[in-house]
């Protein structure tokens, strides 16, 4: 199996402004993530960004960075202008790993990119596992997504999915979404020429415009659940905590 990793990376985040260049146990935090996607079985991990502040952290500690536009409206944007820089073949498989994921598991990544080169009817893989917290089922910031007989999505939806008409609470084929893909390189150069869907417009889900448009997209249910990212100061505190408490990357 060969993949190649790219990792988007902007720092105007609304919540945590200069997110990327957050100090975590001595290194900012883009690096933490290179570093761990470093561990899986990638050719290549790439940082994709259009800050110059960003590019200099990762040169400082040997990570290769692109400097990418500033005006993408996406992440999937952006990954799709790295990849034409860095000239990969259309079957090539690449991973979107976020870049506030710095607990992000190796093993995890390899899984996503395994599923994609195993479903050749695919443009793109995911990563879900079980839901079993009915607080977190009823919560619309927590994806839900519902898959067919071979493990392909139906459907994305920040509501309750699938509903247990006769039941409460989260019944047992709930599965949450976890925000890493995989994608083929041919799929990406053309995702920005693809219109937005009224799905995606009305979830706020930037996957649905793919199922709208007809393609599939694979997922890997995880028996492990990823561990936390950072959106919030609050969860950059707590990251903190879980690295000082782990060896150096």
């Amino acid at each position: 199996m060969s993949f190649t990793v790219i990792i988007p990376a902007r720092l105007a985040s609304t919540r945590l402004p200069n997110k990327p260049l957050a100090d975590l146990a001595g290194l900012p935090m883009i690096v933490h993530v290179a570093r761990r996607a470093a561990a899986s079985e990638a050719g290549q991990v790439v940082v994709a960004t259009d800050a110059p502040e960003v590019i200099a952290a990762c040169a400082a500690h040997g990570v290769h960075a692109l400097k990418t536009r500033a005006d993408h409206p996406s992440g999937s944007d952006r990954l799709a202008e790295a990849v034409g820089q860095l000239g990969l073949p259309d079957d090539a498989v690449v991973v979107n790993v976020q870049g506030d994921e710095p607990l992000i598991a190796p093993a995890m990544i390899n899984a996503c990119a395994a599923t994609l080169t195993a479903q050749t009817d695919c443009v793109m893989a995911t990563v879900a596992h079980a839901l079993t917290d009915p607080d977190e089922f009823a919560n619309p910031n927590v994806v839900k997504l519902v898959t067919d007989q071979a493990g392909r999505a139906l459907y994305f939806s920040r509501a309750p999915i699938p509903w247990w008409r006769d039941g409460a609470g989260a019944p047992r084929e709930a599965l949450r979404h976890v925000g890493l893909y995989a994608y083929r390189a041919g799929f990406l150069r053309r995702f920005p020429t693809l219109a937005a869907s009224p799905l995606e417009q009305i979830e706020s889900l930037e996957q649905l415009r793919v199922l709208w448009h007809g393609e599939r997209i694979a997922v890997h249910v995880s028996e492990q659940r990823p561990g936390p990212g950072v959106d919030t100061p609050e969860d950059l505190e707590r990251v903190r905590r879980l690295i000082q408490g782990l060896p150096r990357p």
